[in-house]
């Protein structure tokens, strides 16, 4: 079916923006203390030989333990921040380039939903790249904190302004490469969930309804956590990443965080993350997907 055939281009265009970034908000605020421990999990042993170990449960009892419940929701401000970005140019891109690709959605393939799906998830990191920039770097402070020290920022707009006086306004895109490689996970996200819905309702599982958004959300949040978790592993490690002069830095490029990353730590750790990743992506994509559709019934929109 045709999206916002109920309505105008502009203005559907407009309500759909708005209807994405308010189930982007909700989803991103449910599901960020889970982000959060993905974070510092990724994070843990970087790169190093140590031989100490930790896990999911570990590092969210730690933070509760020194910073109290609140704690798992430091960086909130810039991961909303990101969304109301992010979130409504990957869903308009994507449902605009699918209706320009195949104006009758049913007849496109699973192929093509993954490359449009690609697409416009590369635009909007681009776009959103330097909210994420201040969210993984907010993030990771607790470790300076733990050690003694100073943490490096005290809120989302000191953050961005010491990033940029450090390091110029091109730090606000560090690590976009591999943040543009991890559109990879759109590709799951967008396409999986585009195809998964038709095939369960085609089937007669569900009708066009929380059933079939909910089974249809499962099936995209496995997809895009097993594609995307190494690029979003090696992403957060060159983001976090201070800028120091040549030959100081730990990794000198994406590659390089790679290629050290499984040199020291095995390609496993690629993966790591990978439980708290899809634990927040099958409830992001649930209350996401669940609250869109439902809210785009409301607005006069036909179903994504």
């Amino acid at each position: 079916m045709k999206s916002g055939q109920q309505h105008g281009g502009v203005d559907s265009t407009t309500t759909t923006l708005v209807l994405s970034s308010l189930s982007a908000t909700v989803a991103e605020t449910i599901t960020f203390p889970i982000d959060l421990i993905k974070t510092r999990l990724q994070l843990h042993r970087e790169s190093l030989s140590s031989s100490c170990h930790t896990s999911t449960f570990r590092i969210g009892l730690n933070v509760i333990r020194e910073q109290g419940p609140l704690g798992l929701y430091k960086g909130l401000s810039p991961a909303i921040i990101r969304h109301l970005f992010y979130t409504p140019i990957r869903i308009v891109g994507y449902e605009h380039l699918r209706s320009v690709v195949s104006p009758d959605n049913g007849s496109l393939s699973m192929i093509g939903k993954a490359f449009v799906g690609g697409i416009s998830g590369s635009l909007a990191q681009v776009v959103a790249s330097p909210a994420d920039v201040v969210k993984v770097r907010m993030q990771a402070d607790d470790r300076m904190v733990r050690e003694g020290l100073q943490p490096r920022y005290s809120g989302s707009l000191d953050a961005l302004r010491k990033i940029v006086q450090a390091e110029g306004l091109k730090g606000l895109w560090k690590g976009v490469f591999p943040n543009i490689q991890s559109t990879i996970r759109n590709m799951g996200e967008l396409a999986f969930y585009d195809h998964a819905k038709q095939i369960v309702i085609k089937s007669r599982i569900a009708e066009d309804n929380v059933y079939a958004h909910t089974l249809a959300s499962i099936m995209s949040g496995l997809a895009a956590t097993s594609l995307s978790c190494p690029a979003d592993v090696v992403k957060t490690r060159m983001m976090n990443q201070v800028h120091k002069k040549e030959g100081q830095v730990l990794y000198r490029s994406s590659y390089d965080c790679l290629v050290k990353t499984v040199k020291f730590e095995g390609i496993r750790a690629l993966w790591k993350g990978f439980f708290p990743t899809w634990a927040r992506l099958g409830p992001w994509q649930f209350v996401f997907w669940v609250s869109y559709e439902k809210l785009r019934k409301l607005a006069g929109l036909s179903s994504f």
